[in-house]
């Protein structure tokens, strides 16, 4: 366990942490920060596979790019977790490029392609940080996310290694930093639907899911079966009714298991930070160990496992924020930052 993190004492619990960061933290953040936001250019990336829209903001003289995106649901303008990370890395003279992920906030507008967590949104991410690189965003390259957009991520650290795009080569993507990735999908959604509190959290999740498919309907009525939405009531049905069909896949499970970034995290050889709480509340318990073996044998891997954090919380005591030279209480963007610079 990582010792550097310790929340105040009344989110000294997964559950407690995740609904305090989701419920209030969400209405005071900006309030907790000295950077401001930056003034970012919007733009439509069209090289890749799909039309991804995206926020890009460069300073003078940036010392490298933060490539990101979010989790299972939001938008650009919503995730403001994402947009800390953000107003942090500009501040500290990074390009930073957020995008909205397939069938996400105006990139739904853009295509009607559907998610694949991570099998195709790898891609994106490389295919982003190659039509960046044309706008001026130097490498090295970072591809950061968390929870779902954390498993993103991974991929797109994996395809960077042997992928090059439009004048992007391998080495310009230097490696990457996740937190709370979701992992495995097979355990951890079946863990959360059985979960007293956690089911709760799968319904809003599978509420906001069918708002999204139906926002892709609008957009694009030919390519998306309506009654396929109407059928799609929990996270489970969203992939059966309209994901693993395009894929190609047999069962939700056999496409759970091809996404899942265990089998991947052996392959990755560039320097990789996973911050990962034990107390998440989201992700069944047993994937920890998996995480740990996998991590242990692989010297890319960097994994903080912290006893507390909750799932994409890390609020950090005063203590806590004393210790690590901190002055906010973002714990996990602040050590992913230093992270970077030590690399």
């Amino acid at each position: 366990m990582n010792s550097l993190f310790s929340p105040p004492w009344l989110l000294n619990n997964g559950l407690s942490m995740t609904l305090y960061t989701a419920l209030h933290s969400s209405k005071i953040w900006s309030q907790t920060l000295a950077e401001s936001q930056p003034e970012y250019q919007k733009v439509q990336f069209t090289r890749g596979e799909v039309p991804l829209f995206a926020w890009v903001a460069i300073p003078n003289n940036p010392q490298g790019t933060i490539v990101g995106t979010y989790g299972i649901t939001g938008t650009l303008d919503n995730q403001w977790f994402l947009q800390i990370i953000g107003r942090k890395a500009y501040a500290q003279n990074y390009a930073v490029v957020l995008f909205d992920w397939r069938a996400h906030g105006e990139s739904a507008k853009l295509s009607p392609a559907l998610t694949s967590d991570g099998i195709n949104e790898g891609k994106d991410f490389v295919s982003v940080a190659a039509e960046s690189k044309a706008m001026g965003c130097p490498a090295p390259f970072w591809f950061t996310g968390y929870s779902l957009g954390g498993q993103l991520a991974l991929w797109g650290i994996y395809y960077s290694q042997f992928i090059e795009v439009n004048g992007l080569s391998a080495s310009d993507v230097a490696g990457g930093a996740v937190i709370c990735p979701n992992l495995d999908s097979n355990r951890s959604l079946p863990y959360l639907m059985k979960h007293p509190t956690g089911k709760y959290i799968e319904k809003a999740i599978s509420k906001e899911l069918k708002k999204l498919a139906l926002k892709l309907h609008s957009y694009h009525p030919e390519k998306i079966d309506l009654a396929a939405i109407e059928r799609a009531n929990t996270i489970w049905g969203f992939d059966h009714e309209l994901v693993i069909p395009r894929l190609g896949f047999a069962s939700v499970e056999e496409y759970f298991s091809a996404s899942s970034p265990l089998r991947i995290l052996p392959k990755i050889n560039k320097p990789t930070l996973i911050l990962y709480a034990a107390d998440d509340p989201m992700f069944a318990p047993e994937v920890i160990d998996d995480l740990k073996e996998v991590c242990q044998h692989n010297q890319a891997l960097d994994l903080w496992l912290t006893k507390f954090g909750g799932h994409v919380g890390y609020i950090s005591s005063l203590t806590c924020q004393q210790a690590n030279g901190d002055r906010d209480c973002w714990w996990a963007w602040n050590r992913i930052l230093d992270w970077w610079r030590s690399h």
